[in-house]
């Protein structure tokens, strides 16, 4: 390990300090093991989007005192999160001298008083007021849920504050063979004949039902968060226009139950519509999202206007009241962008709580309830995959996969715009597959808003996304802990990290996971410190094993008692090829033609070959392949590797299944491949559809392959 040198640009020790204060990293260790160090440039621009002044020495000097006081300005914190089954101690600052008493208000309506602790803290001047600190005591026994704590001071009144009591650690899943696995599948991808060229919720049920025959506990999907609703729909389903809601491209419409009403002429709008699309189920094209929305949003329109229901419209409204102004928001955005669809939207329209966005929302009455009416009809049609996942007998059921950020220009930005750090975007340093890092162009959230909202955001987007899951793997769950945060004009190689209060951010998932007794998977790859992967173990949240990055010091592949057991243990991942595709190298032919290496191609392929030689003698040593093995032989004796491995639940792509041999995603591209648009097909690019898949003898064979080597082969159907 080696320092760089300090850039000419280096920070002052004022500047450092007030980074460090505000979380904002001045040094890491890079992905080979150099400590690096920050630039002021840098530091300044991220400073700046936190609201904290740093231009100049003055500014830093007055920002570092200002800090200092900022706790002692509030009676109360502006949220406490805290886990249940420990004491915890709570500040409050009031005039000196002046009485105070400290309740917790339970979600139940009871209330509990608090003890007041003493301690020899002193008194201090803020803004010529003379203060003091009282300490208080949380009490162990605390129910679980949302609280409030309820500050009664002489002079001042009752100050109140949010109150979270999380679990301290989240419980195992009970699967009944104390281990599981499942399917992971890229939903839009995974067409039926009767989907409308992509893969939609009626496939989803489908899928749950058909793996669950199998034996499988759970189907991990990519994320279903919500797009653009009119005009170009941004293909990848990482860059959501927001996290909470669903893309309604994945309805299906003929399963609404209104369509069975139709009268004939408005059923054959629907049957049109589908038809215009239907074809290119067959046909091995990158996927049109476009075009199926388009035919779709025709279709729904029309399934829309023919009403529901007295209880139908009773389910409706219970549904938008429980989802609350959050959905009401994400509807209006939707129609906004549907008013101004290619044009630059008015200056006054971009504060979702101005006077002239309230007219707006009158205006756009109508449309607004069309929004709102498919997040429901999405919401029935999620209820019932998951529904059919539980009965076939699936463990855990559906998997939902959450997105690390969201739009620039979505939903979520508009309509929690105070909660967003603007002129930032979020990304990862370089490392050994990204070597000139990555900029995924999503605005992070502020740490310091998050705590100013109780971290509603979060736990909005949890609570909605488990509405009908047993389990969600959180994308890049580090940015729980910190986040790479790149200034606008600079590179990706020019961010830094900021720190964000991991304790509060897990907890308050980990609290509404509870609730829909579900498990929470963190995709902790990449450059993780070892305490981050201990914490999550401790608080019962799995990581992420993939076999291809699991190493040993001298670059062995890693034995299989080595691996973690709190994990979700998979071959591979959806930024790389499938399995046949990676044996074949064609991950180091794909980023030579995209001109995406910064190494020579012979030296990257030879680390390639490298690679997988010695995967394969590792698959020797353990019996799991002869000398000579076949494409399919490899395939099969990989997953039984990774099954042998203490991992809790084990994952088989869908595309290893069926003999894929594409990417579905390269990263550090966008228009140079076709990213998150490639319909499933076997090896030789013929579509596979949901119907081929029970005779599909390739995909049958690997999982009797996983089930045999954990041992539950017996109850395979067929």
């Amino acid at each position: 390990m080696t320092e760089i040198p300090a850039s000419p640009d280096a920070p002052s020790e004022d500047l450092r300090r007030l980074a460090e204060v505000h979380g904002v990293s001045t040094e890491f260790w890079d992905f080979t093991g150099n400590h690096r160090l920050v630039t002021a440039a840098t530091i300044r621009a991220v400073l700046a989007a936190l609201g904290v002044p740093a231009a100049t020495d003055a500014q830093v000097a007055a920002s570092l005192a200002d800090a200092e006081l900022t706790p002692w300005r509030s009676p109360l914190p502006p949220s406490l999160v805290v886990r249940a089954g420990r004491e915890h101690e709570v500040p409050v600052h009031v005039p000196d001298g002046a009485a105070v008493t400290l309740v917790v208000e339970l979600e139940d309506g009871d209330t509990r008083p608090l003890t007041r602790r003493d301690h020899d803290l002193e008194p201090r001047d803020v803004d010529a007021v003379r203060t003091e600190r009282a300490e208080f005591v949380l009490p162990a026994d605390l129910p679980l849920g949302w609280h409030e704590l309820v500050a009664e001071i002489d002079g001042v009144g009752a100050v109140r504050a949010p109150l979270a009591v999380t679990p301290d650690r989240l419980g195992e899943p009970r699967l009944a063979t104390g281990r599981g696995w499942g399917l992971m599948a890229q939903l839009y991808s995974v067409r039926s004949a009767r989907s409308w060229g992509v893969g939609d919720l009626g496939d989803l049920a489908e899928l749950t039902g058909f793996f669950g025959e199998l034996g499988a506990d759970f189907l991990l999907v990519n994320p279903l968060h919500a797009a653009e609703p009119t005009g170009h729909m941004t293909p990848s389903p990482y860059l959501p226009v927001s996290r909470r809601f669903v893309n309604p491209l994945y309805i299906r419409p003929e399963d609404i139950p209104e369509v069975a009403y139709l009268p004939g002429p408005q059923r054959a709008l629907v049957e049109w519509a589908a038809e215009e699309v239907r074809p290119a189920n067959a046909t091995n094209d990158p996927i049109d999202r476009d075009a199926s929305w388009e035919a779709k949003r025709r279709a729904l329109e029309v399934v829309y206007a023919a009403g529901r229901s007295r209880s139908r419209q009773h389910f409706l409204e219970r549904f938008r009241a429980e989802e609350g102004q959050g959905l009401e928001d994400f509807a209006l955005w939707c129609a906004l962008r549907e008013r101004y669809d290619g044009e630059e939207w008015p200056a006054e329209l971009t504060d979702a709580r101005s006077p002239f966005v309230a007219r707006a929302r009158r205006e756009l009455a109508d449309r607004v309830d069309f929004y709102v009416w498919l997040q429901w009809v999405a919401d029935e049609q999620l209820a019932r995959a998951q529904k059919v996942a539980k009965r076939s007998g699936m463990g855990l059921g559906v998997m939902h996969d959450l997105a690390v950020g969201v739009h620039p220009d979505g939903s979520d930005a508009w309509s929690l715009r105070e909660v967003f750090a603007h002129g930032i975007g979020v990304g990862a340093p370089p490392d050994m597959y990204n070597q000139q890092g990555q900029n995924w162009h999503q605005p992070p959230w502020r740490p310091d808003a998050l705590a100013r909202t109780a971290y509603a955001p979060l736990r909005d987007m949890v609570r909605t996304v488990l509405r009908h899951a047993g389990a969600v793997r959180v994308d890049h769950i580090l940015g729980l802990f910190r986040l790479w945060w790149i200034p606008a004009g600079m590179g990706a190689e020019d961010g830094t990290y900021v720190r964000y209060d991991h304790e509060a951010m897990v907890g308050v998932m980990l609290l509404e996971a509870a609730r829909a007794g579900a498990v929470v998977i963190g995709e902790d790859l990449g450059t993780v410190e070892p305490w981050v992967r201990d914490y999550l173990g401790e608080r019962g949240v799995l990581g992420t094993s993939v076999l291809w990055f699991e190493k040993d010091d001298r670059g062995q592949p890693l034995q299989p008692e080595a691996y973690r057991r709190l994990v979700l243990a998979t071959v591979d991942t959806h930024d790389l090829p499938p399995v046949a595709g990676y044996l074949a190298e064609e991950h180091v032919d794909l980023r030579d033609r995209l001109g995406l290496l910064t190494e020579p191609v012979a030296k990257v392929r030879l680390a390639a070959r490298t690679e997988r030689e010695r995967m394969v003698a590792r698959l020797r040593e353990h019996g799991l392949v002869g000398a000579d093995p076949t494409e399919r032989e490899l395939v099969e004796a990989l997953h039984a590797y990774v099954v042998r491995t203490p991992a809790l639940l084990a994952g088989v792509s869908l595309t290893d299944a069926v003999g894929e041999r594409r990417a579905q995603n390269q990263p550090g591209t966008d228009t140079e491949y076709p990213n998150w648009k490639l319909p499933l097909a076997d090896g030789a690019e013929q579509v596979v559809l949901v119907e081929d898949l029970p005779g599909n003898a390739r995909l049958l064979s690997l999982v009797a392959a996983v089930r045999a080597a954990l041992g539950d082969d017996d109850r395979l159907q067929h």
